[in-house]
């Protein structure tokens, strides 16, 4: 089996420090101010949302390498943002070997994820999340907590903000049943889970307990597709994360996921089971 994976060069769960990222966001203001548009105007002109933009300007989103191709191309920057970008490699709150998926997340048309361990990190409320993040071991400080929501919580913006991307869900029934974080946080997640479920682009499904074997016993898995209609999958573990383009790897990852849809609730039946849940809080 041929995979692909991430380069371990320098590879850390820590967030690392975001100054690159602000100076790449300061040079493309100034070559954005320079054409005289604002980032309501220029926003369509690469094909991202103005919050995007913004995001990227302020240093608070990895700029994906599309955004920057494009942005040299609109914005006529002699090449300045591509050089800018070979040193934007520090997003604070990602760790260095999430990025690579990070940066395709941005642009992928449909996204798929199993996950046994904990909910995953698109549906995570922001008291779910900060209970994780202060769990972890060793412990972080309190601005790198901070560090980390604030990636998680501004990831979630692509639920909402891209209406056309498809986004499936099976999270595993006793994920739920654990009440990380206590009675209140686990109410919180699942109400966010609940609305954030009602989304038409949004599709989650539970595995639920009974199920006492299923497709899923290997472990967690990711799944996505860009607009060129290729496909990538993602394994993550305990101090490193796997990037796979290997098309006879991502076929068995594709069946293993397509028995899982059909091994799971259906939707309707897992959003009932939340809400039975949440009663019983």
């Amino acid at each position: 089996m041929t995979e692909s994976t991430i380069s371990n060069d320098s590879i850390t769960n820590e967030p690392e420090p975001s100054g690159s990222l602000k100076a790449f966001g300061a040079v493309h203001k100034a070559f954005r101010k320079r054409a005289g548009y604002t980032q309501e105007t220029y926003a369509p002109l690469v094909r991202f949302h103005p919050s995007t933009v913004a995001s990227i300007e302020q240093g608070r989103r990895f700029p994906p390498r599309v955004f920057v191709e494009r942005a040299e191309e609109v914005l006529d920057a002699f090449g300045a943002l591509k050089a800018a970008y070979k040193y934007a490699g520090r997003e604070e709150g990602l760790a260095s070997w999430f990025r690579r998926w990070a940066e395709l997340e941005e642009l992928a048309i449909s996204l798929c994820t199993y996950e046994n361990r904990l909910v995953p990190g698109l549906l995570q409320s922001e008291g779910y999340a900060r209970t994780l993040f202060g769990a972890r071991v060793p412990l972080l400080t309190d601005s790198q907590i901070e560090a980390q929501l604030v990636a998680r919580m501004e990831r979630q913006r692509m639920l909402a903000e891209r209406p056309n991307t498809v986004f499936s869900f099976i999270v595993e029934e006793h994920v739920f049943q654990r009440r990380t974080g206590g009675v209140d946080v686990t109410r919180e997640l699942i109400d966010h889970v609940l609305e954030v479920t009602e989304l038409r682009n949004v599709e989650f499904q539970l595995m639920p307990m009974a199920r006492d074997i299923h497709a899923g016993l290997n472990g967690p898995i990711q799944l996505l597709e860009t607009p060129e209609n290729e496909w990538f999958a993602y394994c993550e573990g305990q101090e490193s994360g796997q990037f796979i383009s290997d098309p006879k790897s991502i076929s068995v990852l594709h069946m293993r996921y397509a028995k899982l849809r059909s091994q799971a609730l259906t939707p309707d039946d897992s959003r009932s089971l939340l809400e039975r849940m949440r009663g019983a809080l």
